[in-house]
């Protein structure tokens, strides 16, 4: 985790160039919120997806009429936080996983898209990644394969019920094993290099907190986020 001073800076330069250029200083409660996002151990990266994520949707709006403060994104930036947490099995500033790996009763409870919504989304997700080529040609079966078992899971996903239910987010959870192997095998030796180094630098502020096998843990968890986002490979499990 970067100093105060140098996380501060980097919010700040980051809002200036959403802002097109002009600058909001971070004083006052604008000051108090970055500083309370420094102190849950917010790691940069996800602070300023966070702020991203708000003026995505500031964006859709239409033309903007004044520039955003800071402080309106403290929402987006603690959700993006809540949803690394889960994704690394990280909890309250570093404290470790638990042993069911949730960070906290709140984010458990956090209502999130239905079953239908997130096949949906990861049946689009799945057709960018196939335009795009992100993936060689050797990738293209599993993604066939995978692509038409969830197509016929969107269209039974809201009547499933109890053991069927469970049943299917299983497969989900198996699903999403397979792609994210299938791509740790087909990323270039520079990639996976790069996605290790950069989780590195985002956990190095919880390496001294946690138990060595809790942090391998964390390790691998966050190693495969960023090569999922590296590669724009979606989440097919559903939790």
């Amino acid at each position: 985790m970067l100093d105060l001073s140098d996380y501060c800076r980097e919010i700040e330069a980051h809002l200036c160039r959403k802002n097109d250029g002009h600058l909001l200083r971070l004083v006052g409660p604008s000051f108090e919120v970055v500083a309370g996002w420094a102190r849950q151990g917010v790691p940069i990266k996800v602070a300023l997806t966070g702020i991203d994520r708000y003026f995505e949707r500031y964006y859709r709006k239409g033309p903007r009429r004044r520039p955003v403060k800071i402080d309106f994104c403290d929402a987006d930036v603690l959700d993006v936080f809540d949803e690394w947490r889960r994704a690394t099995g990280v909890s309250v500033a570093g404290s470790g996983p638990d042993e069911a790996g949730e960070t906290d009763a709140g984010a458990s409870r956090r209502k999130g898209p239905s079953l239908p919504e997130h096949l949906e989304r990861v049946l689009l997700r799945l057709s960018q990644l196939r335009a795009k080529g992100t993936l060689d040609e050797t990738a293209d079966s599993l993604l066939d394969r995978v692509s038409a078992e969830l197509d016929v899971a969107r269209a039974k996903a809201s009547g499933l019920r109890g053991d069927e239910r469970r049943a299917a987010v299983e497969r989900l959870d198996r699903l999403d094993a397979e792609v994210l192997a299938l791509a740790r095998t087909l990323a270039t030796a520079d990639v996976l290099e790069d996605v290790r180094r950069e989780t590195s630098e985002e956990l190095a502020a919880f390496r001294g907190t946690m138990a060595a096998d809790a942090f391998a843990a964390t390790f691998e968890r966050a190693t495969a986020r960023h090569l999922r986002e590296r590669l724009g490979l979606p989440v097919i499990a559903f939790s």
